[in-house]
């Protein structure tokens, strides 16, 4: 007992209880090294240390050690492509005034140099402080220098082509600076409103005078093809008529042979035939039921009454045909 009073009144509690307050603030300012020592670096990104304010090391992915409060990190620098969209405005060869909308995709670049400061990560942080504002720049320049020599027309027609040229300009430029262009592409052409209405005024014009072109084609092409098979059939119609009466002139021909080989006169047999053809004709005219008047002769002999009636009665059957 009495030597637990004269470690206390000797000050020994007062050397643990210091003691143990030392201990827990080394164990704090360890945890606080042991963080501020160790970090982790994220896929596609890559760490930038600074030691005392210089350039020291470029790291990538993974668990990293650092001096605490010599080394630090001075940024993190994205590896993944990135994308931004400029709206400029640019005048064509035919002074109209256009607004483009630009989309450019681009990352830092890959490559590592054969030093660390020829790498682009290095370049892309300490060689430009404003990279987006520095590559819409360019892209502007690039534009404003190549759409000029271009119609509004031809700038429709075109832009892939110019988005392509821009794209190897710009993408030259800005590889100083570390930065790769992936692409870029003119994404909308945007119009003054009284040049579009104009524009939509001439192609509806254009339009409706194709399309009246095209009717007046077609009707050409129906009213030749029309007068085409009219003229067809009309000589079909006449080449059937002349064989039709060849037909008959060689029929009237064998049956005037047939006759004279009875022993028949001439003229008999010219009036046997002539009465036989118009009998013919009368059974004819009776059994279509077409409605006429013949006026017959009260003497069959006389033959020349006979076949004045034939002529008329013929004649009458042509015009009703």
């Amino acid at each position: 007992m009495n030597s637990i009073v004269s470690f206390l009144n000797g000050g020994g509690l007062g050397a643990v209880i210091r003691g143990g307050l030392g201990a827990v603030i080394l164990i704090v300012v360890l945890i606080v090294l042991a963080f501020n020592a160790f970090f982790v670096v994220k896929q596609q990104n890559a760490v930038i240390i600074e030691r005392l304010g210089r350039f020291s090391a470029i790291l990538g992915a993974g668990l990293h050690a650092k001096v605490p409060f010599i080394d630090r990190k001075a940024a993190t620098v994205s590896l993944r492509t990135m994308k931004n969209g400029f709206d400029i405005d640019v005048k064509t060869q035919d002074n109209v005034t256009i607004g483009l909308e630009v989309s450019v995709q681009y990352h830092v670049s890959y490559e590592r140099g054969e030093t660390p400061a020829q790498s682009g990560v290095y370049k892309s942080y300490y060689m430009l402080q404003q990279p987006v504002a520095q590559m819409r720049d360019f892209i502007t320049d690039a534009l404003r220098s190549s759409i000029p020599v271009y119609t509004l027309d031809e700038v429709f027609a075109k832009k892939d082509d110019i988005a392509k040229d821009v794209n190897a300009t710009v993408s030259g430029q800005m590889a100083a600076y570390g930065f790769t262009l992936v692409s870029t592409l003119i994404t909308k052409i945007a119009l003054p409103a009284e040049v579009e209405n104009s524009m939509n005024d001439i192609n509806a014009a254009q339009r409706k005078r194709a399309a009246a072109q095209e009717l007046a084609e077609a009707d050409r092409i129906k009213r030749v093809t029309e007068a085409t098979a009219e003229a067809e059939a009309m000589e079909k119609a006449g080449e059937g008529i002349a064989a039709q009466r060849k037909a008959i002139a060689l029929g009237i021909k064998d049956s005037l042979e047939i006759i004279q080989e009875t022993g028949i006169g001439n003229d008999e047999a010219n009036q046997l035939f002539m009465f036989t053809q118009w009998s013919e004709m009368m059974t004819e005219f009776a059994r279509t039921g077409k409605t006429s008047t013949v006026v017959l002769p009260s003497d069959f002999s006389q033959s020349a009454s006979m076949f004045e009636q034939m002529l008329a009665a013929t004649k009458a059957t042509d015009d009703k045909r």
